[in-house]
């Protein structure tokens, strides 16, 4: 993309700075939002796609619920959280586009490694991979956006961004499950993987580095600061932390039961890989980005101009959303699963948008990829190492003669439902300090050192 050289303007120069700036076009805003959302598409099609062949592998492989959770989530949680701090830690400091676009590729290239595996121990160290390479993707895309959409829009921009998560999950659900159905689960993913390098190639190609802090008032050539430093200031912030309690939990609840409802609805309704995959793809598609596409009307509206009105809307949501899952997972009717299906999967994506838009405005500009790295951290640590993990236990430890069956497993993901309302909660705790919160971030920015004393 060709950059518009435009002179130094007072309202998006950083201080200090004296050289000529960057501008970017509308045009240019728009192709890298679409671009990090097919950043964030491929994300979540390569993670989510082996939870709609979570039962052939098992199957194939001999495995117990609690052993192809470890080897499917917690395997690829467990270094995507390690590695999430030091690359968010380089994403502050470094080329952003230079980092996802080589890790898209890495991601994109186990993912087929994972169709090329031939044992337990080789589909582990695939999905570790995959892990590693994943852990570089979001925080930069959010910390790039921000860059290239000033504060006011950035909610927006980011919802655009995560309309990626019900793309991914279509293409990961139907389409995975289909190619998976006639030519097998290993197929599947290479069938996934190969668009991901093509695609990382074009995001080191034709996406330019924006100046960090462009649209902030910010001192662009300060010193990035340190996790110490950031984790201090993000603790100062009440309404951060709930934020980031809250979008945790629930990608714990509602991420979580939707990593073992393919193999729910596979064991309860005798249904195919293919037929498990056609309920749910077109769901996340059409519900999923219908819900994206209202909460982001919804921010534009005079009504909700005030975020604190938003943090309680999205924690009426996931409340109500959790009555709805208590109902899905202990019902035996496949038609009223498939029904309530409808009102559940889009809650799960209404938060995403909003919630990675508003933590970022409570952040300083040199801080927003840590953060991201911190509510990632925390928000895969319990839909991919808790959630998992804790459902196959306990679905295995309820199966008679500890061999798990459909019955095992309602009853334990019927366990992780409440934690819905745990979720809930915490988004109204955000809400009573936010707009404080944001202030403090926007008088640290404006003051220079991060350990600037708040007003």
């Amino acid at each position: 993309m060709s950059d518009v050289q435009a002179g130094t303007d007072p309202a998006v120069a950083p201080r200090d700075y004296t050289g000529p700036i960057q501008t970017a076009s509308l045009a240019e805003r728009w192709y890298v939002a679409v671009m990090m959302c097919l950043v964030y598409t491929l994300s979540i099609c390569d993670r989510y796609s082996i939870s709609t062949v979570l039962e052939p592998i098992r199957r194939e492989l001999h495995l117990s619920d609690a052993n192809i959770a470890f080897l499917t989530g917690v395997s690829l949680a467990i270094f995507y959280v390690i590695f999430g701090f030091p690359l968010s830690w380089l994403i502050d400091r470094r080329s952003r586009r230079n980092i996802i676009g080589i890790c898209l590729i890495a991601w994109s290239l186990l993912t087929v490694a994972t169709g090329l595996a031939r044992s337990y121990w080789q589909l582990l160290w695939a999905r570790i991979g995959v892990g590693v390479g994943e852990a570089g993707g979001t925080p930069g895309a959010n910390s790039m956006l921000s860059d290239f959409f000033p504060a006011a829009r950035r909610p927006m921009a980011l919802s655009v961004f995560a309309l990626g998560a019900p793309i991914g999950a279509w293409l990961g659900s139907q389409v995975a499950g289909a190619i998976a159905y006639r030519l097998g689960w290993r197929t599947m993913f290479l069938a996934l993987g190969i668009p991901g390098v093509l695609a990382g190639l074009l995001v080191l190609f034709s996406i330019r580095e924006p100046r960090r802090g462009c649209l902030d008032d910010c001192d662009a050539r300060a010193a990035a600061p340190s996790f110490l430093e950031t984790m201090r200031f993000l603790l100062r912030q009440r309404s951060a932390v709930h934020s980031i309690l809250a979008q945790s939990l629930t990608a714990l609840w509602g991420w979580g039961l939707m990593w073992w409802t393919p193999a729910f609805l596979m064991r309860s309704y005798s249904l195919n890989v293919a037929q498990a995959g056609g309920i749910l793809g077109p769901i996340h598609l059409i519900g999923g980005s219908a819900a994206m596409v209202g909460s982001t009307w919804l921010l534009s509206r005079r009504s909700l101009a005030d975020e604190r009105r938003v943090m309680r809307l999205l924690g009426l949501n996931i409340a109500l959303a959790t009555v709805v899952t208590a109902v899905i997972y202990s019902s035996h009717s496949l038609v009223l699963t498939k029904a309530l299906f409808w009102l559940y999967i889009p809650s799960i994506y209404v938060y995403l948008g909003p919630g990675f838009g508003i933590l970022n405005n409570l952040a300083q500009p040199k801080m927003r990829a840590m953060y991201c790295a911190v509510l990632l951290f925390l928000a895969n640590i319990c839909n991919l190492v808790v959630a998992p993990q804790m459902v196959g236990i306990l679905s295995d430890w309820f199966a008679p003669h500890h061999v798990a069956d459909a019955e095992s497993l309602r009853l334990a993901m019927l366990c992780l439902v409440p934690t819905g309302f745990w979720a809930a909660w915490h988004y109204w705790l955000s809400a009573r300090d936010l707009l404080e919160d944001e202030q403090l971030a926007i008088r640290a920015a404006a003051e220079g050192p991060v350990g600037a004393p708040s007003a």
